[in-house]
């Protein structure tokens, strides 16, 4: 499956849906998109990754990135990660900096 990332911005909650591979091929797709997020300063910034297939070290680096770029007043939340991907997040470290859930519940997230 091809990569895909799509945002959108409401408020101070950005939403962004990525799907297929996370690599070095297709970082800078998802680098070039969070930037454009960011350039809206949300508080608020949900990955939906549910039909990511696969995150390589570029993705964990994109992931470092978007934290570095937003700030760290930002939440970012990981919605919805397949096993594989947890367990590289958690074996990297990223995970103590992102929020890890199964659903986003953006009332919750804004209320902080």
């Amino acid at each position: 499956m091809a990569f895909t990332v799509t945002s959108s911005v409401d408020g101070t909650v950005a939403k962004l849906t990525l799907a297929g591979r996370l690599d070095a091929n297709t970082a800078r797709e998802f680098q070039v998109e969070i930037e454009k997020v960011a350039e809206q300063r949300p508080c608020t910034v949900a990955l939906f990754v549910h039909e990511l297939e696969y995150m390589a070290s570029a993705g964990i680096r994109m992931l470092v990135f978007t934290k570095q770029k937003l700030g760290s007043e930002t939440d970012v939340y990981v919605v919805g990660a397949q096993h594989q991907i947890i367990h590289t997040l958690e074996m990297t470290g990223v995970d103590k900096s992102v929020i890890l859930v199964d659903e986003f519940e953006p009332a919750a997230s804004i209320q902080g």
